[in-house]
């Protein structure tokens, strides 16, 4: 969806102007806002909003719209950030792993990465024994899994998908 790279910012394939801008950064804070509330934020009729947000929508630049949820007010209280090595880097092993991880629940989110893991993950359970229970009957059952490491988060400096975004024209 982007091309190239200006000053660190991804150019996206349809430019962006102030006005796509201010709609992205206000539908980044809320996704439900009608088009009559984001209007009144970005200076335009509630139907050049619609206009534009539909375009955004078209072109990809939005991806999607959901809801965030409070995880530890639904008993998601353990926060657990996973790194794993694979025994073979071959395209099947990749797969399948990528399969699985796909289907698992807790799993908020699994990165291929550089450094000394293969890749990271994050879960949310309920509690330790949970995560216990995950780790030894399933992770590690998995034969092209060689070492899992877990870390704990402790505590929340920032959570955020807001992506800053400057207007390209």
């Amino acid at each position: 969806m982007h091309e190239t790279c200006k000053n660190g910012y991804a150019v996206p394939q349809r430019p962006l102007d102030s006005y796509d801008v201010r709609i992205l950064d206000a539908l980044q804070r809320d996704g439900s806002i009608g088009n009559n509330d984001l209007s009144k934020i970005v200076h335009l009729s509630a139907s050049q909003c619609s206009r534009r947000r539909a375009a955004l929508e078209k072109s990809g630049i939005i991806a999607r719209y959901r809801a965030s949820l409070n995880a530890e007010a639904l008993g998601l209280k353990l926060h657990a950030i996973v790194r794993l090595n694979m025994q073979n880097h071959d395209n099947a092993s990749d797969e399948a792993l990528s399969k699985w991880l796909g289907a698992q629940p807790e799993i908020q989110s699994a990165f291929s990465i550089s450094g000394d893991a293969d890749y990271i993950l994050t879960e949310r359970v309920e509690d330790l024994e949970t995560f216990s229970l995950f780790i030894h009957e399933r992770l590690l059952r998995q034969p092209q899994i060689t070492q899992v490491r877990s870390e704990f988060v402790l505590k929340v400096l920032k959570d955020s998908e807001a992506l800053q975004i400057k207007a390209t024209v």
